[in-house]
């Protein structure tokens, strides 16, 4: 049933453009809306219909959205809401707070309209090649019906939990992002201090980042509990603390020399062994 579902697009920018070009070859169509007519030109070119407004989208089944805020998105699905029929889904993609989700859905599931967060991440170059990571919040039944939907456009599809909670995980993927850009130029200006090419330091963290898995290697936990000593992990992640704590010693040390401030590293430093679960040393690991 859902392969005969119409669908609808709305937002079509650096993110929105590629998934719902994904979406063009739908069993039952495609509707697109931008604000700017330049940006739909392309979908129609590959068999979208144009809408001349968001209402006009309404007339789908699913209808994505991917715009700039929450206050754009609270437009949207308030004109959308005025003309969809009972039954139609409203797929947030857009990273808005989760109060907002909630609150529509809620607001919405009166009248038979399920208001879903689904966030996406891996960029535009991945919403291309249909690669993406989707995290959604909503009821089971709805994920179901959408998931065939969004797997035109990503290779994973992770039903979060409720309304809210899509939105929430990508939050915490979002925050380890950009905290690990800022280690990264802090790791940076301590090899710059010490004389070091940054391009060639730069090779060598996504050579090895690939080669590792980088901070998602570590989050295999079910929960952020100490480890117990007979835990699967916990003498790995002993082992990871031991050379962690060596190996920011040594950065710090570093830095010191060069004097260049580390605050993030103090911080690893402190923080390593309680958030891996595992008792604070100092002690010396072996290689």
């Amino acid at each position: 049933m859902t392969e005969q579902a119409k669908l609808g697009y709305i937002g079509l920018g650096n993110m929105g453009a590629p998934m719902a070009k994904r979406l063009v070859e739908w069993p039952g169509g495609l509707t697109v809306f931008d604000v700017r007519t330049e940006a739909m030109t392309p979908l129609a070119e590959l068999g979208a219909s144009l809408a001349d407004n968001v209402a006009d989208v309404a007339v789908a089944d699913i209808i994505s959205i991917t715009v700039l805020n929450d206050q754009q998105v609270r437009e949207v699905i308030e004109e959308l809401a005025a003309h969809a029929k009972p039954g139609t889904v409203i797929a947030i993609h857009s990273t808005i707070s989760p109060d907002t989700a909630v609150e529509l859905a809620a607001a919405l599931k009166p009248k038979d309209i399920h208001v879903v967060d689904a966030p996406v991440s891996g960029g535009g170059g991945a919403a291309d090649k249909g690669e993406l990571a989707v995290m959604v919040g909503a009821d089971r039944e709805v994920y179901e019906r959408i998931k065939p939907v969004f797997k035109r456009f990503a290779s994973m599809v992770i039903h979060a939990g409720e309304p809210g909670a899509g939105t929430r995980m990508k939050l915490a993927r979002n925050m380890l992002t950009f905290t690990s850009y800022t280690a990264a130029c802090e790791a940076m200006k301590l090899a710059e201090a010490a004389g070091i090419d940054l391009g060639q330091l730069g090779r060598v963290v996504r050579h090895t980042d690939a080669l590792t898995g980088g901070p998602g290697a570590i989050m295999v936990r079910e929960d952020t509990t100490t480890l117990a000593p007979d835990h699967w992990l916990h003498d790995t992640f002993l082992h990871t603390r031991g050379l962690g704590e060596k190996d920011l010693s040594l950065a710090l040390a570093l830095g010191e020399a060069t004097r260049t401030e580390l605050p993030l590293a103090e911080l690893a430093l402190k923080n390593l062994a309680a958030g891996l679960g595992v008792p604070h040393t100092t002690s010396t690991a072996k290689e």
